[in-house]
C-alpha cells in the first residue's frame, strides 16, 4: 500500500491521477444531481424513475460503443498528453451546457432535464476519448512493477471521486452544482496540462473513421487472443452488473426503503467507498503481481452480499405514507446497518474482482497496442452496459421488482466467476509456455 502511495509523488503519475480524479468527481456530481432531481422532483412513478435512470445511463454509455475504436486509434497514434489537454478543454464547454440545464431546472423541469441529458451525452463522448488513455499511459510512464499499483490507485481515486461527487450532489442545490461543475472542469484542464508527454510508441496508424467497421476490426484484432477475450468478457459482465445496480439504487431507496435523496446519495457513496477499498486491498494481496488469482472468489463473495442485500431489503419497515426517512431516521432503523454492510461488501469484492483484470489487460500486450486494447474493452463493456440498461427497462415495464432484479444479479456474478476461472487457467498455461520458451510473458500471442 505504502509503495503504491509513493507513486503520488512522481511527476509522471500525479498529474494524471489528479486529472482523472477531478473528471470522475465532475461526472458524478453532475450525473447524480440530474438523476436525483428527476427521481425526486420530476417523476412520481417507480417504473418511470427506473426507465429514466436507464435512459440516462444508456446515453452516457452509447459513445463508448460507437467511438471507442476511433479513440483507441487516436491514443496509439498521437501523444496521449495532447489528447488529454484537448478533451479537458472540451469538458469546460460541455459543463457550461449542463450548468444551464441545472440553473433552469427548478422553473422549467423538462427543458432543464433535456439540456442536462444533452450534456450527459457529450460527457460520454468526452469520457470515450479519455478512457483508453488513463490505463494505456500507465505502462508508458511507470516501471512494470508499479503498473498494478498505479492501476489500483487510479481505480481507488476514481471511486473516491465518485463518492465525493455523489455525496455533494445529494446535499447542494442545483445552482451550487452548476457553479461547481464549471469550476472543476477548469481545474481538470489545468491539471491535464501538467501530464508529461507520452508520444506514439509504434509506427503511424492509418485512422479508420468508419466507426462500425473500425469497431469490428478492433474487436476482431483483440478478441482472438484467448487471455484478452476472457479478461474483456469478465470485465464486461462486471460492468453490466454494476450498471444494473446503479440504475436500481435511487428508485429502490425512494420506493422500497422510503428514504430521501440524501439517503440515495449515501447508498451510492458507500458503493464508491467499497470499490475503492477493494481496489487497494487486492493490490496488497497480490503484492504488485498482475494476476486474476483472486477474481473468481471475489465475485462469488460479491454474489453472496447481493443476496444478503436482497434478503434484508425484503423485510424493511417503510416510513409512514407520504413521508420519507431522512439520513438520521434511516440510520436509526434497527437493521439499517445490515443494509449498508451488504452494500459495502458488494462494492468491495467487486473492486477486488475487476482491478487486476484491467492491469492484466494493459500489460499482456505491447506498448503500442495498449490504447487500442483498452478501446476494444470499452466497446464490449459499453455493449454489455447498454444491454443491462435495456434489461432493466424491459423488466420494470413487465412489473419486475427490485428484489427480483437483485436475484438476477446473483446469477450474473456466478457467470463472472466462471469466466475469471477460465482466465486464470489460460494465464497459467501462458506463463508455463513463456517459461518453456524462455521469453517475457506477453510476447506469446496466445
Amino acid at each position: 500500500m505504502q509503495a503504491s502511495l509513493r507513486l503520488l509523488a512522481q511527476r509522471k503519475f500525479l498529474p494524471l491521477f489528479v486529472t482523472q480524479f477531478l473528471g470522475a468527481f465532475n461526472d458524478n456530481l453532475f450525473k447524480t444531481a440530474m438523476i436525483l432531481f428527476a427521481t425526486y422532483v420530476v417523476f412520481e412513478n417507480p417504473q418511470q424513475e427506473a426507465a429514466f435512470n436507464a435512459v440516462a445511463t444508456g446515453l452516457f454509455i452509447l459513445p463508448f460503443f460507437l467511438l471507442s475504436a476511433l479513440s483507441g486509434q487516436l491514443a496509439d497514434n498521437m501523444d496521449k498528453a495532447r489528447i488529454i489537454r484537448l478533451v479537458k478543454a472540451a469538458e469546460i464547454a460541455i459543463m457550461a451546457v449542463g450548468a444551464c440545464g441545472l440553473l433552469i431546472s427548478e422553473r422549467f423541469p423538462y427543458f432543464g432535464v433535456g439540456l442536462m441529458l444533452t450534456a450527459l451525452l457529450a460527457m460520454g463522448i468526452h469520457s470515450t476519448f479519455f478512457g483508453p488513455i488513463k490505463y494505456a499511459i500507465l505502462p508508458q510512464h511507470l516501471a512494470p512493477k508499479d503498473v498494478l499499483g498505479g492501476t489500483g490507485l487510479v481505480e481507488a481515486g476514481t471511486y473516491i471521486a465518485i463518492l465525493t461527487g455523489t455525496i455533494v450532489a445529494g446535499w447542494i442545490s442545483p445552482t451550487a452544482t452548476a457553479a461547481a461543475v464549471l469550476i472543476f472542469a477548469v481545474l481538470g484542464y489545468l491539471s491535464g496540462r501538467a501530464v508529461p508527454p507520452a508520444p506514439r510508441l509504434g509506427p503511424p496508424i492509418e485512422l479508420d473513421f468508419n466507426v462500425i467497421r473500425a469497431s469490428w476490426r478492433l474487436i476482431s484484432a483483440t478478441m482472438h487472443i484467448k487471455r484478452l477475450f476472457l479478461a474483456i468478457m469478465s470485465i464486461s459482465f462486471f460492468w453490466m452488473i454494476a450498471t444494473v445496480l446503479i440504475i436500481i439504487f435511487p428508485p429502490m431507496v425512494k420506493n422500497d426503503f422510503t428514504a430521501s435523496k440524501e439517503v440515495a446519495s449515501l447508498f451510492l457513496a458507500i458503493f464508491s467507498i467499497g470499490v475503492a477499498v477493494g481496489s487497494v486491498a487486492v493490490n496488497r494481496l497480490l503484492q504488485g503481481k498482475v494476476s486474476a488469482r483472486y477474481s473468481p472468489i471475489s465475485v462469488i463473495v460479491m454474489a453472496a452480499f447481493v443476496w444478503f442485500f436482497q434478503f434484508e431489503s425484503g423485510g424493511w419497515v417503510q416510513a409512514p405514507i407520504g413521508t420519507l426517512y431522512s439520513v438520521s431516521d434511516f440510520l436509526a432503523q434497527p437493521y439499517s446497518w445490515r443494509i449498508l454492510f451488504a452494500l459495502f461488501g458488494i462494492a468491495t469484492f467487486g473492486g477486488m474482482f475487476v482491478v487486476p483484470l484491467y492491469a492484466f489487460m494493459t500489460t499482456t500486450v505491447s506498448g503500442d497496442q495498449t490504447a487500442r486494447t483498452v478501446a476494444a474493452n470499452n466497446v464490449v463493456n459499453s455493449g454489455a452496459m447498454v444491454f443491462g440498461a435495456l434489461v432493466i427497462i424491459a423488466a420494470t415495464a413487465a412489473g419486475l421488482s427490485s428484489q427480483h432484479a437483485l436475484l438476477i444479479v446473483c446469477g450474473m456474478c456466478v457467470l463472472c466467476a466462471l469466466l475469471a476461472m477460465k482466465l486464470q487457467q489460460a494465464c497459467n498455461r501462458h506463463s508455463r509456455a513463456c517459461l518453456a520458451e524462455d521469453i517475457v510473458p506477453g510476447e506469446l500471442p496466445n
